[in-house]
């Protein structure tokens, strides 16, 4: 069993990859201008803190540590290959003879463009998002699985296959010039959406992860600062910014979630609703019609100006809702709508709606978890019960079973 001195420093050795493995990855790509190897020697990296921080501590700045342990790594494989290409010990020279600091808050372009590389056009769209998800977001292999439904060995292939293509296509480390962004618009919108989410929440232990959220909105205000004119970019910024204003009032002091109905409305940050209601005018302004991202943040919006729950416009989420069904069809709009429908019609005319889906949600705890809210307004408990023991046992998040358990314990 590990002593406290080896767990502490495990910890540390987590917390720091989980807040900064995007942009050590990002900046020893730079410095490399090898994308495979420069996550390669990050893992090892940080394979190397697991071992020496519990013997000689956790280091004063450990972004600066992995990133040094990283590029001697990288040093030592080029001039491993140095006997047989002359290239690579010239790159092993320069590295070596570089001394620049490790200064995050002076890198962030890095990160913006090493999502530019995942979604090159070289890659399809589910191994582009595979490996900005890993790279960028921090996820494992199992939690990009769970999240998308798949086998983890697919995911793993996905991301091993993305690196060779990468490589072999010789991409380079760099944000497009203007007449390559509609190739990787949209990849790059998904792939920063899918990591907002992942902040969010996490499809790991905990309920949310606010610091990749928040790094999520930094780079989306970045790339709609590259792209004025795009409405999308906008839409995903007020999307994002709607919904992490709520972060501060997610949890209770005992670190349980707390959902949207019963959360404390005076807690979210005024400041970040102003920001998403401005790049929701700043979409609108453009005259170009709402995309899907922009329909979820008018939707957002709905929730964030309201004073609670039952003052919330339902009317006006239903029809949201209609107008992104038809644009963007998919079953988890239709639960959604189904939810606002409750608001205005009733339960009974959501539960029609909700039933129509357990074929294509089969699986899905939110499905379950739905369906007894609405049989709980219907008086039907025995039926809810039965509904929340599923959601629960369907879900891999441990704080989204603790609601499930939560209301369960409240029928009795």
């Amino acid at each position: 069993m590990p002593d406290a001195r080896t767990a502490s420093a495990t910890r540390a050795v987590e917390a720091v990859w989980r807040m900064e493995s995007a942009r050590i990855v990002a900046t020893l790509t730079r410095q490399t201008r090898d994308f495979a190897l420069a996550e390669d020697v990050a893992q090892e990296a940080l394979a190397d803190a697991l071992t020496s921080w519990p013997v000689s501590g956790v280091p004063a700045n450990p972004g600066a540590w992995l990133v040094a342990v990283a590029r001697r790594r990288a040093i030592d494989h080029w001039r491993r290959q140095a006997t047989r290409d002359d290239r690579h010990a010239r790159l092993a020279r320069d590295l070596d003879e570089r001394t620049e600091a490790w200064e995050p808050d002076e890198i962030e372009d890095d990160v913006l463009r090493l999502i530019f590389v995942a979604c090159h056009p070289v890659l399809s769209r589910e191994a582009s998002i595979a490996l900005t998800l890993r790279v960028v977001g921090g996820l494992s292999s199992e939690q990009i699985a769970r999240a998308f439904l798949v086998p983890v060995a697919t995911v793993q292939q996905r991301i091993v296959r993305a690196k060779k293509t990468l490589a072999a296509a010789a991409v380079p480390f760099e944000v497009p010039s203007p007449d390559e962004y509609p190739a990787r618009l949209s990849a790059v919108l998904s792939v920063l959406y899918l990591v907002f989410n992942e902040g969010y929440a996490t499809s790991g232990g905990g309920w949310m992860r606010p610091d990749l959220g928040r790094e999520a909105l930094r780079l989306a205000r970045v790339l709609s600062g590259l792209l004025p004119a795009e409405p999308e970019a906008h839409g995903l910024v007020a999307l994002m910014a709607l919904n992490a204003a709520r972060f501060p009032a997610r949890l209770d002091p005992s670190g349980d979630p707390i959902l949207l109905a019963d959360q404390d409305r005076t807690r979210w940050d005024r400041g970040l609703i102003a920001l998403g209601r401005d790049a929701l005018a700043r979409c609108d302004a453009l005259g170009r019609g709402r995309g899907p991202y922009t329909l979820q943040a008018a939707i957002a919006e709905c929730h964030d100006v309201a004073p609670s729950a039952e003052e919330t416009d339902w009317e006006r989420i239903t029809l949201l809702y209609e107008a992104l069904g038809r644009i963007a069809p998919s079953p988890v709009v239709e639960l959604n709508r189904a939810v606002a429908v409750s608001m205005v019609e009733g339960p009974a005319t959501a539960l029609r709606i909700v039933d129509g889906l357990a074929g294509a949600l089969a699986g899905y705890p939110q499905l379950p978890g739905v369906r007894a809210e609405l049989l709980i307004r219907l008086s039907r408990p025995d039926e809810a019960r039965a509904e929340l023991e599923t959601a629960a046992r369907l879900t891999v998040s441990d704080a989204e079973r603790t609601v499930f358990a939560r209301k369960l314990r409240a029928l009795g």
